[in-house]
């Protein structure tokens, strides 16, 4: 009894120290919505109990449309696949591609602790965003980050956010936060667009990290998302 009562307790540790662990135990983080009141979110795997049944073989994953005839409905999601340009694994030189585990780890254990350090980027437009987004994440779309001298505030809130100021004819980079940026999926541009504007403003490179799958791989994935307009 001593012996399960220690493994338990091992293994929950193990995934407390893990970030594989992180897509088991949930990550709980907030939210800040349009209208400026913060909501608790637990970022979590959302799978039905009848979906656990569903076993991983060929008949059940890759027949039919894509997902077995005898799979439950709910637990099939379906995709537009036609949209888009295909995206390159590798965004830019010096800019680390990540996936979900390090998306959910750099919530938790950085976006979380240390909000002045770091911060998750959706990169996509407004519209975009407020219909559906990873939680915790702040909208900094990409076509706002350069300067427009009608619109001067966009970027003014860019570099608030962003932890970087004008330093005479160049940008001041030293207090620069590490962000972690994404958009759409595996077809969109608007990330690597985000990207390749502040790396051309001099946004130091180790600072930038980029989730290459987005949205699109997130709810494949069965992962939570939030809807910052209601």
């Amino acid at each position: 009894m001593r012996f399960i009562f220690f493994a338990v307790l091992l293994t929950g540790a193990l995934l407390a120290e893990n970030p594989m662990g992180l897509q088991f135990s949930g990550v709980k983080t907030t939210h800040v919505m349009s209208d400026g009141k913060r909501q608790g979110v637990v970022i979590e795997r959302n799978t039905p109990s009848s979906c656990n049944h569903v076993w991983i073989n060929t008949e059940a994953i890759f027949s039919g449309d894509y997902a077995g005839k005898d799979v439950p409905k709910l637990c099939q999601k379906s995709f537009v696949t036609t949209v888009g340009k295909i995206q390159p694994m590798n965004i830019a030189q010096g800019v680390v591609t990540v996936g979900e585990i390090e998306v959910l780890d750099f919530i938790k254990n950085k976006a979380n602790v240390a909000p002045n350090a770091y911060i998750l980027v959706d990169a996509r437009k407004r519209d975009w965003y407020e219909q559906m987004t990873i939680p915790s994440s702040i909208n900094i779309p990409f076509d706002e980050i350069e300067y427009d001298e009608a619109i001067p505030e966009d970027f003014e809130r860019v570099q608030k956010l962003l932890g970087f100021k004008k330093a005479g004819d160049t940008y001041d980079f030293t207090h620069v936060k590490t962000a972690l940026l994404f958009c759409n999926g595996a077809w969109c541009a608007q990330s690597g667009l985000a990207i390749e504007k502040l790396i051309k403003i001099g946004y130091p490179r180790e600072k930038l990290l980029w989730y290459r799958g987005g949205l699109q791989d997130w709810l494949a994935l069965g992962l939570s998302v939030v809807q910052p307009q209601k």
